[in-house]
């Protein structure tokens, strides 16, 4: 049997690759090759192409056939045209993005998504809504009219090894820098579903192990247990042996927050993955608080350059002076507010009278 995985060298593709291998698959990846990784074992083969383009899909590919494809990297929808009736079976891998409300809560209203988001929910249909969401809802169309007994798989955040843009990294970086203290905007109490990268290679493959269930589906994916944005820097600092003060600033005025704030909103982003948990039989490959711990341990062993490619594409200053300054004026502020009297205001209480003695009120004339 004969297996395509388009990419093969990002974030999930070599858990893909090897989960290919160990099925008895003969698998090729087809890449840029731009960069090579280790993981890749030596007899997988390597097609080294642009998958963006038709004419360069046609030309890396002319006159192949696979059994099986998995196209987790390019533009899917020509890739999908290009291997119409050329491959037993087709499996795609797109992002969350599509749903309305992903990338622009305040298009819904209320304003946000609903919480948790089933794959059935809507799509951006009209680019003018948003043109980048509306074109990944068309990918997903696409693999479908090509490939009607196809399985699509919708990402979420992917953290671990080959991230491009780890946002964990912020959180550590800091804590390496000595700093006590972190900016979080709204307390971090955002819902994003994260997905490690060895668990969403696992949904992908039970595609693969699962032909018939998975058959015209499209699936949600992301580890069995989620954490707010806050929940997960306190996980970090306490792998890391540290502690760090959450500092509380609205989201509007916490700018220094915004690099490793998830598409710029603290809107909640909490994907529903109990269709595949069911129909598939999903499972993590390794627990959410495990696998922290070894995307974590990864960055520390592949250090990104202060300041280098990564960072630059993370798009955080690490500008502690300017948090600080932030952090004070923030702190004056609230003294002020908390110098502002509401007579309204009082203690809560629970609404239930509570009686000493049967038949009297209690302490509360209730």
């Amino acid at each position: 049997m004969h297996a395509l995985v388009v990419g093969g060298t990002g974030p999930t593709g070599p858990y893909i690759v090897n989960g290919l291998l160990e099925r008895g698959y003969n698998v090729a990846i087809f890449h840029r090759g731009t960069h090579e990784i280790p993981e890749i074992p030596p007899e997988v083969e390597h097609i080294h192409g642009d998958p963006h383009f038709p004419e360069t899909i046609e030309e890396a590919l002319a006159g192949r056939t696979f059994d099986l494809v998995i196209a987790t990297y390019g533009r899917v929808r020509f890739l999908a045209q290009a291997l119409a009736g050329k491959v037993g079976r087709f499996i795609s891998v797109g992002g969350v993005a599509s749903y309305r409300g992903y990338l622009n809560p305040e298009s819904l209203f209320p304003h946000g998504m609903s919480v948790p988001v089933a794959e059935h929910a809507p799509v951006v249909a009209d680019e003018a809504e948003h043109r980048f969401s509306y074109l990944i809802a068309q990918t997903e169309q696409a693999v479908f009219q090509y490939h009607p007994q196809a399985a699509h798989f919708r990402y979420p955040y992917v953290y671990g090894p080959r991230q491009l843009i780890p946002r964990e990294w912020s959180v550590i970086r800091r804590i390496l820098d000595g700093r006590s203290h972190m900016i979080l905007a709204d307390g971090g109490l955002t819902l994003t579903t994260r997905g490690y990268v060895a668990n969403l290679a696992r949904s992908v493959l039970l595609a693969v192990d699962k032909p018939a269930a998975s058959a015209g589906q499209i699936y949600n994916c992301g580890d069995e247990q989620q954490f707010t944005f806050g929940q997960v820097v306190a996980m970090i600092a306490s792998y890391m042996g540290r502690e760090l003060e959450i500092v509380s600033i609205p989201y509007d005025l916490a700018l220094p927050a915004r690099p490793y704030i998830s598409e710029q909103t603290t809107h909640h982003r909490l994907m529903d993955t109990s269709k595949i948990r069911t129909q598939l039989g999903y499972r993590d490959v390794h627990p959410s608080a495990a696998a922290l711990g070894l995307a974590i341990d990864w960055l520390l062993e592949n250090r990104p350059e202060p300041g280098g490619d990564l960072e630059q594409r993370l798009q955080d200053p690490f500008d502690y002076d300017g948090e600080d300054r932030v952090i004070d004026m923030w702190r004056g502020v609230t003294e002020q507010l908390e110098n502002v009297h509401f007579e309204s205001v009082s203690e809560r209480h629970h609404p239930y009278a509570h009686p000493k003695k049967a038949g009297e009120r209690d302490h509360r004339n209730r």
